[in-house]
């Protein structure tokens, strides 16, 4: 059985090592892969659909599961299933959830999902009027594709103007900020949960913590993710109750009466506030660095699973009675401007935890930065203090120039 995944981070890295489990799977491809998928199977370096496609039937290639957000909005699910190839991940009208935040946004609102009041400009000098008009803090949102950053909290009017100007005038995120979703902001805790679709039922995940902001505390800019735990300790029964009834029930309503039908994973970015769960978004893929504390928790065979939803059959999914600590662990600057080239140096010293590459390539004898989010160090344990421990005692032993990582992920 030949497995491609597509997609070069710490998400990609684990989904290669819970699929490896399987014994049916005997070659590994990866487009285009880090310094852990490299010694796993075989690294490949495309990464447009056509080329994606191209290799797929040319290696006969029996599994695709797709990682990252840009490949499923470009379409790639679609390409492969003209093709007759089997690949997990959603079609392209349903990507447009996470690709578009004005689709999204309207989606929700339409099926009644509780989510934040929220405008869509099209228009610069339209968006700098309405937040003249408002009360602080607002968030602003880029409606495209902006690898996680594209989101800004502003508790001043001068900073929600410059932020508009950014998306809109300097294109900070290229085309992604052209069309803006300004939103209420809601005060309360963050929840990720990642449900599995077989076409026509979603099937969740345990919830997810995770830490988005790039200093301790929850300070600095927004990040594509520093850190994670699962389960989240805050997420109670009666938030979950709420998730049910508000958010997912009415998400499954939405997608059938718009005739959206998918078999991949579903994201939902859920903020938990005085007044109960809110949908703050959608992803159509598995969150990085979600998956880096889910996967090792789950007791089923992912590849099993997977063929399972494929094949539209309900499955029943399984989680350890155990708490799982993911450290993201970063090139300095990020998620501004990042230097990269540096080696890695004690890998080998790393004992209590699991290193999942990222942001790394080999290069000979070494493992290099190349990118801001470089490695994740995944631990579990019977508490989140015995999981944190070991990962914080690996980041110590671990170096590269210039890193940094937060030191409170964990810590309740």
């Amino acid at each position: 059985m030949k497995i491609l995944i597509v997609g070069n981070g710490g998400r990609e890295s684990a989904l290669a090592l819970k699929l490896k489990e399987d014994s049916r799977i005997t070659k590994m491809y990866f487009a285009k892969g880090n310094a852990t998928t490299d010694k796993l199977g075989q690294n490949v370096y495309e990464d447009s659909v056509e080329g994606l496609t191209s290799f797929a039937i040319k290696e006969r290639i029996d599994l695709t599961v797709v990682g990252p957000e840009a490949p499923l909005v470009d379409g790639i699910v679609d390409e492969f299933k003209k093709h007759g190839l089997k690949i997990f991940g959603p079609v392209k009208r349903a990507a447009e959830l996470e690709g578009s935040k004005a689709f999204s946004k309207k989606f929700m609102q339409t099926n009644g999902i509780k989510t934040a009041r929220a405008v869509v400009f099209d228009a610069y000098q339209e968006a700098i009027d309405y937040v003249r008009t408002q009360k602080f803090p607002l968030v602003i949102k880029a409606s495209g594709l902006a690898g996680g950053k594209g989101v800004v909290i502003v508790d001043e009017l001068i900073d929600a103007e410059a932020t508009i100007h950014q998306f809109m005038i300097e294109r900070i995120y290229g085309d992604a900020g052209i069309q803006l979703v300004i939103e209420e902001y809601l005060d309360g805790f963050e929840t990720s949960i990642i449900a599995f679709s077989n076409g026509s039922k979603l099937f969740p995940c345990i919830p997810v913590k995770d830490y988005k902001r790039a200093g301790n505390g929850d300070i600095g800019p927004n990040t594509g993710g520093m850190g994670s735990v699962a389960p989240s300790p805050e997420f109670t029964a009666e938030n979950y109750k709420d998730f049910e009834d508000h958010i997912l029930a009415p998400t499954l309503s939405g997608l059938h009466s718009a005739n959206i039908h998918f078999k991949g994973f579903i994201f939902f970015g859920l903020m938990v506030t005085k007044n109960g769960t809110y949908l703050l978004e959608y992803n159509m893929r598995m969150g990085d660095p979600e998956t880096q504390v889910l996967l090792p928790l789950m007791e089923n065979n992912l590849f099993d699973v997977i063929m399972d939803c494929l094949d539209g059959k309900d499955i029943d999914l399984k989680f350890k009675n155990k708490k799982a600590v993911c450290l993201v662990m970063c090139s300095g600057g990020y998620p501004r401007k990042i230097e990269t080239g540096f080696e890695i140096k004690n890998i080998s010293k790393v004992t209590e935890s699991q290193i999942l590459f990222a942001g790394a390539q080999n290069s000979g004898s070494k493992v290099l930065t190349s990118g801001g989010r470089v490695l994740s160090l995944v631990a579990t344990g019977d508490s989140y203090d015995e999981a944190r421990k070991k990962v914080y005692a690996d980041a110590k032993t671990i170096h590269f120039d210039y890193e940094f990582y937060r030191e409170d992920i964990g810590k309740f």
